[in-house]
């Protein structure tokens, strides 16, 4: 009988085997049930989810990891870069869609997932990652602030659920310092 706990790995995706796009949507379904639905709050129906990531690979602005419990995929995040023509904000990206399938939690694949973006970040050179993440999401959140980022702002209307409205809060961590300015601006 073998012991060992199933192997944990976090991968980028440059694209999906038939397997894989299955263990995904498996994992985004469960995940949506659970209330950690990255905007579903149902799951849609399969080919929605198919198509969603599927076409997620295509964006040039997007970088898909993928997060594996014991050769399956359980969970996903993604790296989010700014439009090109927003030079003004071109410094920093997001972190988005980071969730784990229910029956994967508790094994640190959340956390593998945000830190393989934050790697990836810096090494595109991003100086900072912006997220943001409903109120009910307790987990989420506390992930988060272990990890270094800080809450700056709440929208007390984030999200509508069974006709209420839901909270939603922002965050950003540094991944290096910023500029300092050089003196008067005129």
């Amino acid at each position: 009988m073998n012991t060992e706990p199933p192997a944990i790995s976090v991968e980028q995706a440059t694209s999906f085997s038939a397997r894989d796009l299955a263990d995904l949507c498996d994992a985004s379904e469960s995940a949506i049930l659970e209330g950690g639905g990255f905007g579903w709050l149902a799951p849609p129906p399969r080919k929605v989810l198919e198509r969603y990531w599927s076409g997620v690979l295509l964006v040039p602005e997007r970088e898909v990891f993928v997060g594996r419990h014991g050769g399956v995929v359980a969970g996903s995040a993604q790296l989010v870069k700014p439009p090109r023509n927003n030079e003004a904000q071109a410094f920093a990206a997001a972190i988005t869609t980071n969730f784990v399938a229910p029956w994967a939690r508790g094994h640190g694949l959340a956390r593998m997932l945000a830190l393989a973006v934050e790697d990836a970040a810096r090494g595109l050179g991003f100086l900072a990652l912006n997220l943001d993440v409903r109120e009910t999401q307790d987990a989420a959140i506390a992930l988060y602030e272990n990890l270094g980022y800080v809450r700056w702002g709440t929208n007390p209307a984030y999200a509508l659920a069974d006709g209420r409205p839901i909270a939603g809060h922002y965050y950003t961590k540094y991944l290096a310092p910023l500029p300092v300015s050089g003196g008067d601006a005129a």
